[in-house]
C-alpha cells in the first residue's frame, strides 16, 4: 500500500502499484494531462513509472525548467520519426540532448537540404496532431538486437552490440517508430507543441574521423511558443552581434587556421585593454615579466604537461645530432614563471610575490574545434601567478576576487557567476592542506560577498579552484575568470624560500587570470555590446566630417585639437554626400560622429552624433573635447575603495 506524499506535505494511500499519472488524476485530470514527467523522490521519471512504494512524488509541468531534457529529448523522437516517414531508407543513429536543444545524427545516401528541413519540421507537427501515445518497454540485449536487425538499423545494432549481453535495455515506441533509450519520455506527442529545427551539419559516426560522415539534425525545443519565440529571437539576435561580423564591419582583424592577423583597428582595442589590465595590476602589487614562446621540453615533462597535454603541444627540433633538443611552443605560461621565481634566494618576506605577464600560448587545437577568437590555437594569457605562504591564501584569493569584479563591472557584466571545484578522488596532498585551501576560496568568496555555487570532486588532481562565469545580455554563460590553488609544480620544478627559522619551504603557487585569454574576452565583449564598446576601447573614438569642401580646414582643426588631447580621432573629407559618410561610420561602431558645415564653422561648434544617431545636439568645440576626454580618458579608470 504505497503512501504518496506531495510538496504540500500532504499524503494518499493507494491499495496497490500505482502510475505517477494516476496519483496525477486523483488531483485533476487537466494536471494529469499537462505534465510532462514526474519527480518521484529524487527519480525524473515518465507519467506511466509504476510506483510501488511509499514515495515522494512532485509533478513537472512545461513551464518548469526541469521539463525541458524531457520536451527536448521527446522532440528528438519526434524528428527521428518524421525522417523516417518521410526518408524510409534513413538510419538512425544517436540523438542526444544538448544545451538548448537536441540533434540526431542520420546516415542516409542522400544531402538534406533546408527544404528537408522544413518538411520534416511540418511531418512532425503532423505526428504532433496524431497524439501518440509513447510506451516505454524493458527487453534483454539480445531481443534489442534482433529487433533492430529485422528493421536493418545497423549503427543501433552496433551501439546495442557494445553493450553488456546481461544488461536490461528499454525502448520507447510511438506509433511505428521505436527507440533504445532510457528517458524519460512525455506520455503523448500531443504534449510536444513549441520546436524548430536549426540547421545541418556533419559528423562522423562515434566521433571518429576514420569512420563514415553522417548527417546532423539540429533542433529546439521549449516548454510553450513563447520561450520558443524568445529563444529565436536570442538567436537572431546572436548572429547580428557575432564577433566574426562585427569585425569585418568594424576592420578589427582577420583569421587564418586558428590565428589572429591584427588590424590597426583590432589592434588598438587590443592595446587598450593590455593597458587597462596593467593599470589595475600596477595598483595590486603585480609585477610584469615575459616569458619565451620557446621552451624545453623538458621542463614540460617536468611539470607534468607534457604527459598529459602533449598531444596539444607544438614540438620542433633544434640542433645537431649530437646536440639535440627538442622545444615546444608553450602551451602555458605556468612552469615559465617558477623559473623566474627560482632566480636567486627568496625569503618568506618576499612572499607574497605576484609575477603577470600577457602571455603568447599556442595549443594545437583541431581545426573543427576552431570558432573565432573564442577558439584559437595561437592566443594571449592575461596570465597571473601568486607566490605566497599557505597563511597568505585567504587574503590572496580575496584580492583577485575583488579585483576581477571591478574589472567586469567596469566593462559593463554585473552577472558575475562563481563556482568552487573542491577536492577529487585522485589527489595529491594531504587532507589537512586541502582543508586549508578549500577553506580559504570559501572564505574568501563569502568575505566578497557573494552567493556561490560547489562542484564537489572537480577540482584538478593538485588543488581546488574557483571559477568566475560572466552571464551576457542574451543569457550566455561565459568561463572566463579562475584563481587555482597548486600545491604540486613548484615542488616539481624546485621552487624554494627560506622560512622564518631558516628552513627550505615549498610555496604554494595560486594561477589566475581575469579575462582568460584577451581574444576570447574581447569576442565576448563585442557581442554583448553588439561592437559599441565604451569609448576609451574604441578603435576610433570620434571621426570628423565636413559637408563642403569650404568646411576642410576647420575639419582639420578640430581633429588637430581631439589629437592632441589623446582621443582617436579620424577626418572624413571624401566627396561624398553627409548621410552617406553617416552610415559608413555609424556601421563601423564610430562612437561619436562630429559634423561641421557652414553654421558650425562660423560659431566655432560641432554637431555632435552619438552612436545610432538617436541624440544629436550642437556643442562648443571646447565643451565637446573636454566631454570626449572624460570618456576617453578617465572612463577607463577603475576607482578602487
Amino acid at each position: 500500500m504505497p503512501v504518496i506524499t506531495f510538496p504540500d506535505q500532504n499524503t494518499a494511500s493507494f491499495p496497490d502499484s500505482v502510475t505517477a499519472f494516476s496519483v496525477a488524476e486523483t488531483i485533476s485530470s487537466s494536471l494529469a494531462r499537462r505534465s510532462v514527467a514526474a519527480l518521484v523522490g529524487d527519480d525524473l521519471v515518465d507519467m506511466s513509472h509504476l510506483i510501488t512504494a511509499d514515495a515522494s512524488i512532485q509533478f513537472i509541468l512545461p513551464d518548469d525548467e526541469r521539463s525541458l531534457e524531457v520536451i527536448r529529448h521527446s522532440t528528438a523522437h519526434l524528428m527521428a520519426q518524421a525522417v523516417q516517414r518521410l526518408y524510409p531508407t534513413a538510419q538512425v543513429t544517436i540523438g542526444p540532448v544538448i544545451e538548448n536543444g537536441f540533434y540526431y545524427d542520420f546516415s542516409y545516401e542522400k544531402s538534406f537540404t533546408p527544404a528537408d528541413l522544413e518538411a520534416i519540421e511540418a511531418e512532425m507537427k503532423r505526428i504532433v496532431k496524431e497524439n501518440l501515445s509513447v510506451e516505454r518497454r524493458e527487453v534483454s540485449r539480445d531481443e534489442a538486437v534482433a529487433l533492430f536487425k529485422e528493421k536493418g538499423e545497423h549503427y543501433k545494432v552496433s551501439i546495442i552490440e557494445s553493450i553488456d549481453a546481461s544488461a536490461t535495455l528499454s525502448l520507447y515506441q510511438q506509433g511505428e517508430f521505436v527507440d533504445l533509450c532510457r528517458g524519460p519520455h512525455v506520455a503523448k506527442t500531443g504534449q510536444l507543441k513549441a520546436f524548430k529545427l536549426t540547421k545541418l551539419a556533419g559528423a562522423y559516426w562515434r566521433g571518429d574521423s576514420n569512420n563514415e560522415m553522417l548527417q546532423r539534425i539540429y533542433g529546439t525545443a521549449w516548454g510553450d511558443k513563447a520561450a520558443l519565440k524568445q529563444y529565436l529571437f536570442r538567436l537572431e539576435e546572436a548572429k547580428k552581434r557575432d564577433h566574426r561580423v562585427l569585425a569585418q564591419k568594424m576592420d578589427l582583424f582577420h583569421l587564418e587556421d586558428g590565428m589572429v592577423f591584427w588590424h590597426p583597428n583590432g589592434w588598438t582595442i587590443n592595446k587598450a585593454m593590455r593597458d587597462f589590465m596593467r593599470a589595475q595590476l600596477d595598483q595590486q602589487d603585480y609585477q610584469e615579466v615575459n616569458t619565451p614562446t620557446l621552451a624545453n621540453e623538458q621542463l614540460w615533462v617536468k611539470s607534468g604537461h607534457r604527459e598529459k597535454f602533449g598531444d596539444d603541444m607544438f614540438s620542433l627540433a633544434q640542433g645537431s645530432t649530437d646536440d639535440s633538443k627538442q622545444l615546444v611552443l608553450k602551451p602555458m605560461n605556468c612552469p615559465c614563471h617558477v623559473q623566474i621565481f627560482k632566480q636567486g634566494m627568496k625569503s618568506y618576506r618576499d612572499l607574497p610575490l605576484r609575477l603577470a605577464e600577457f602571455g603568447s600560448c599556442s595549443r594545437n587545437e583541431p581545426s573543427g574545434t576552431l570558432n573565432g577568437l573564442l577558439r584559437l590555437r595561437a592566443f594571449t594569457q592575461d596570465d597571473a601567478h601568486i607566490f605566497c605562504r599557505e597563511e597568505q591564501l585567504l587574503e590572496e584569493v580575496l584580492s583577485f576576487t575583488r579585483l576581477l569584479q571591478g574589472v567586469y563591472q567596469h566593462l559593463g557584466f554585473a552577472d558575475i557567476l562563481y563556482k568552487l571545484s573542491t577536492r577529487p578522488e585522485k589527489r595529491i596532498g594531504d587532507d589537512a592542506t586541502w582543508d586549508q585551501s578549500e577553506k580559504a576560496l570559501s572564505d574568501a568568496l563569502d568575505q566578497a560577498g557573494v552567493e556561490w555555487d560547489i562542484l564537489p570532486g572537480e577540482g584538478a588532481f593538485y588543488g581546488p579552484k574557483v571559477e568566475f562565469s560572466l552571464r551576457d545580455c542574451l543569457g550566455r554563460i561565459w568561463q572566463c575568470g579562475t584563481i587555482q590553488v597548486d600545491f604540486s609544480m613548484p615542488g616539481r620544478l624546485g621552487a624554494t624560500y627560506i622560512d622564518e627559522s631558516g628552513q627550505k619551504q615549498t610555496p604554494v603557487m595560486l594561477h589566475r587570470a581575469v579575462f582568460g585569454s584577451i581574444e576570447r574576452f574581447l569576442a565576448i565583449l563585442l557581442e554583448e555590446t553588439a561592437g559599441w564598446l565604451p569609448v576609451w576601447l574604441a578603435p576610433i573614438q570620434v571621426v570628423v566630417m565636413n559637408i563642403t569642401d569650404e568646411q576642410a580646414d576647420y575639419v582639420q582643426e578640430v581633429s588637430n585639437m581631439l589629437s592632441a588631447q589623446g582621443i582617436r580621432v579620424k577626418t572624413d573629407l571624401r566627396n561624398e554626400k553627409i548621410g552617406y559618410k553617416i552610415r559608413e561610420h555609424t556601421i563601423a561602431r564610430v562612437s561619436f560622429q562630429l559634423i561641421c558645415g557652414a553654421k558650425e564653422v562660423s560659431s566655432r561648434q560641432v554637431a555632435v552624433r552619438e552612436r545610432d544617431g538617436k541624440d544629436q545636439k550642437v556643442l562648443d568645440l571646447t565643451d565637446f573635447v573636454e566631454y570626449i576626454v572624460t570618456l576617453a580618458i578617465q572612463g577607463q579608470s577603475i576607482e578602487w575603495s
